[in-house]
């Protein structure tokens, strides 16, 4: 395929190709792992998982189409694109834009899409082995969407390199917040509870006021890391995780093969927390890490019956003190969220990259970018004024750009 208006083609062999198996796993993984802000769901197997599991497939509105530049027999660029029929499962809103479009008869769909599949972690996606290619890949992004006649071009959940990258070849930067607890390095926290000591008063109370109607209702938990997370586990956390959508009216995102491709492909990378009652299973959540590089991200959970709190205690205190104990150095809550400040999560800056084909929208909606961009800015100074640590622990509840 050639990419005539972005002039790549000289300098690179581009290839296109609908399914992740048809890229040198080898070579993927290690050009991720050169880049500022890897992570696991970007990794080779975590994208193919995806596709043969059914959970993102034409079926479901993600067909993947990796885009990979070459210089010989080696890979130098990669990024993972998906042609999107909707915006679910991305967790950077865009409705608005596409209802925009159908309101002056156009068509929004399908758009051209880089993220990793129902995954809100920020990190590196343009894969380049230097600079250079980094913008290429930037303009040959732009280039298919163009010659594709898509309405956009979306990068959701970028790093740095990546925002700057884009911001050169004249891609829109969206700007929004996460929440995310980081250890401080001057002076770590020994255990959760010494993490607690740093908190307000208030705050302390809270959480010891949830903790206890955990306690009370007789829950108990165990962790389970990596292999040894049984089939039956699996099973029962799925069981969890699906009840979770059924109680919102939505179906879940994620198939059960995908599940048991994780524990096939990638089992290092999974630590399950189950909670118990009386000999009985009723709740389980399922976070992500990166051992290697200190970094854990909170990402699904589910219960089969109700006890009070008991979601902020599998989704946050059991993980956290998981992570102190290990001397993790970040654990992120997922998207969204105010209500983790007070466990300890702060505010964590993210952006994403977006085209639009349509000057006359392109020129709409970097306005609302910039009125959105100051809206979030304020949004975080006074998230920050509101700091759940006391003073004397500023250093420890200190959140600095990625």
């Amino acid at each position: 395929m050639e990419m005539r208006e972005s002039g790549i083609a000289e300098e690179y062999r581009i290839a296109i190709v609908d399914d992740p198996q048809q890229v040198d796993a080898a070579q993927w993984d290690a050009l991720l792992h050169a880049q500022d802000e890897p992570t696991p769901f970007m990794r080779h197997d975590y994208l193919a998982a995806m596709q043969v599991s059914d959970s993102a497939v034409n079926d479901t509105g993600w067909s993947p189409r990796l885009l990979t530049l070459w210089q010989g027999d080696r890979l130098a660029g990669a990024v993972a694109l998906y042609l999107k029929s909707h915006s679910y499962g991305e967790y950077v809103f865009d409705w608005a834009w596409a209802d925009a479009y159908r309101r002056h008869g156009l068509h929004y769909y399908p758009k051209l899409l880089c993220a990793s599949p129902f995954t809100p972690v920020p990190g590196s996606r343009l894969l380049a082995r230097d600079e250079a290619t980094r913008r290429a890949l930037a303009r040959a992004i732009t280039a298919l969407a163009r010659e594709g006649g898509l309405s956009s071009a979306h990068v959701l959940f970028i790093d740095e390199a990546d925002r700057r990258a884009f911001e050169a070849e004249g891609w829109m930067i969206r700007h929004g917040v996460q929440f995310h607890w980081r250890r401080d390095a001057a002076a770590p926290c020994a255990d959760f509870d010494a993490m607690l000591q740093q908190l307000q008063r208030h705050k302390r109370k809270n959480i010891a006021q949830e903790r206890r109607k955990v306690a009370e209702a007789a829950v108990s938990f165990s962790v389970l890391e990596g292999p040894q997370i049984a089939e039956s586990d699996w099973d029962f956390f799925y069981r969890c995780y699906t009840l979770t959508y059924h109680a919102h009216g939505s179906s879940p995102y994620l198939t059960r093969g995908f599940f048991r491709e994780m524990a096939q492909r990638m089992p290092e990378h999974w630590v399950m927390f189950v909670a118990s009652r009386e000999g009985r299973r009723i709740a389980a959540s399922l976070v992500a890490v990166d051992s290697a590089r200190g970094l854990a991200w909170g990402r699904y959970w589910g219960c089969t019956e109700h006890v009070p709190c008991l979601h902020f205690e599998a989704c946050y205190y059991q993980p956290l003190a998981w992570c102190i104990a290990r001397g993790f150095q970040r654990f992120e809550g997922g998207a969204q969220g105010e209500h983790k400040m007070a466990r300890g999560l702060l505010p964590a800056p993210t952006a994403s990259a977006h085209w639009l084909a349509d000057s006359r929208f392109a020129d709409a909606v970097a306005e609302f970018l910039a009125r959105e961009g100051q809206g979030v800015e304020a949004y975080v100074d006074e998230l920050r004024e509101r700091n759940p640590f006391k003073a004397d622990a500023t250093s420890s509840s200190s959140q600095s750009p990625r």
